[in-house]
This record gives structure tokens, C-alpha cells and sequence, in this order.
């Protein structure tokens, strides 16, 4: 078990959707943030399905999850040039055409850090969630070998670390006790999510603070990342799979 990396100079997060980078390593990224560190969002899918309103039209939930997503990498720290491929959401795929899309990214950004999805981890449903970590290992393969892609003109990248989170052997955590609450304003700037994502009923959105269903949130939140710290004297900690020989 590994605590804690020096902060890098840059760090890429790739996501499924719009609000997984802010729900697997949002903490994190903050905190580097703060210590110096430019932080790059990459967002797979379109997010058009990420309601529970069948009446939500889906060109209008398309343009209102890239504000939410812009919105919370600027509180994390970020300048708010988020990168999204526009793939339609749960029809994502980890092939070739991809695959070189996000190497792409990844030698363009040239982070020391790559964080994603662990597309290992057991009964996972989503699919989305398992194209974009395999899309993760696999386009950092690509993006750091001389000899693949050569046709697009941007020099090979390897980065020094991956971390995936949502890993059902978590070997690595992140001390985010400072940035917790970072982490959580970053969340809620994802304004459509909170009913199907953070379990806010509609009823209580125009009175968040007040309702407290936010409070509730918070708190499982709060003792989730505090059972990951605990063990290593952490109030609120990320845990990830840790990958170092890239």
C-alpha cells in the first residue's frame, strides 16, 4: 500500500460521463491543483442518457452536462477546458478508432499522472464505465509507443503513474482530508445529476440547502472516503489501484 504521490506536473482524468472524474478522484484533483499541478478532464460519452426523465430532451441534457462538467473542473481548480469525445452515452466502445482518440489526448496533454476507471473491477454494470478503462490502459499503450500512430504528428508520451479507481484492490490512496469539501461543490455543480446519481428527489432541489437531503449526502460521502483514510490516520481519503510501469 503507497500513500500519496508527489503532486504532478500535469494530470489527465478520464471519464465515462460527465461527473465520474469528480466522483473517482475529484479530492485528488483538487488537491494537486492547489500544490501547482494542471489538471485536464477527457469525457467519453455525450451524457445523454443520464436521466430519469423520460420527457428530458436529450440535445438539451447533452448541452447542460458540458456547462455542469466545465463548471465543476474550474472548483477543482482546473481552467475549465474539458475535452469531450460526444460519444453516445451507453453505447461507448474501447476500439481501435477510440482507442487512438484518447492516445490522442494524452500525448497532446503530456500528464505525468493518468487517472480512470478500473475496467476490471467485478460485477461491474455500466458498460460505459468498462470501455473507458479499457480505453485508459489502452490508449496509454498507444500514446507511448514510438511506432504506433506516427500519422498524426504529436510525439510519443509515456506517463509515470495510472491510477483507476473504483478498484476492488485498492493499493494507493489519496489523502483529500483538505479537499473534501472541494470535491463536494465540484459534485453539485452536476445540477442534473442529483436525483439519479446523488438520490436528491426533484422535490428538494430548489431548497438543496435546506432540505436535507443534501446533508444526507454528504455524510455517506463523508463516511465512505473516511473508511478508505482511516487505516492510514486520514480523515477523507481516494483510494486507486496504483499501475507504475508504464
Amino acid at each position: 500500500m503507497t500513500v500519496n504521490l508527489l503532486t504532478p506536473t500535469r494530470a489527465l482524468a478520464i471519464g465515462a460521463h460527465p461527473d465520474d472524474i469528480e466522483f473517482g478522484c475529484g479530492g485528488t484533483l483538487a488537491k494537486w491543483a492547489r500544490q501547482g499541478c494542471e489538471i485536464f478532464h477527457l469525457v467519453c460519452t455525450d451524457g445523454s442518457k443520464g436521466t430519469w426523465n423520460p420527457s428530458q430532451d436529450p440535445s438539451e441534457l447533452v448541452a447542460l452536462r458540458k456547462e455542469e462538467q466545465r463548471a465543476a473542473a474550474r472548483v477543482l481548480g482546473g481552467r475549465g477546458d474539458v475535452v469531450f469525445l460526444g460519444l453516445p452515452d451507453g453505447e461507448l466502445q474501447s476500439g481501435i478508432a477510440e482507442r487512438e482518440e484518447t492516445a490522442r489526448w494524452i500525448r497532446h496533454f503530456q500528464p505525468d499522472v493518468v487517472l480512470g476507471h478500473d475496467p476490471w473491477r467485478r460485477y461491474r454494470l455500466h458498460p460505459d464505465h468498462r470501455h473507458a478503462g479499457f480505453l485508459v490502459t489502452d490508449g496509454i499503450v498507444a500514446a507511448r509507443d514510438p511506432l504506433f500512430l506516427t500519422e498524426i504528428g504529436l510525439a510519443h508520451h509515456r506517463p509515470k503513474t495510472l491510477l483507476l479507481w473504483e478498484a476492488d484492490e485498492v493499493d494507493h490512496v489519496e489523502d483529500v482530508t483538505m479537499t473534501f469539501d472541494v470535491k463536494v461543490a465540484a459534485l453539485l455543480e452536476h445540477k442534473s445529476q442529483l436525483e439519479s446519481t446523488m438520490h436528491i428527489p426533484p422535490s428538494a432541489h430548489e431548497s438543496l440547502e435546506d432540505s436535507g437531503h443534501l446533508e444526507a449526502f454528504v455524510r455517506r460521502l463523508r463516511e465512505k472516503m473516511a473508511k478508505t483514510g482511516a487505516p492510514h490516520g486520514f480523515a477523507a481519503a481516494e483510494g486507486f489501484k496504483l499501475v507504475g510501469d508504464l
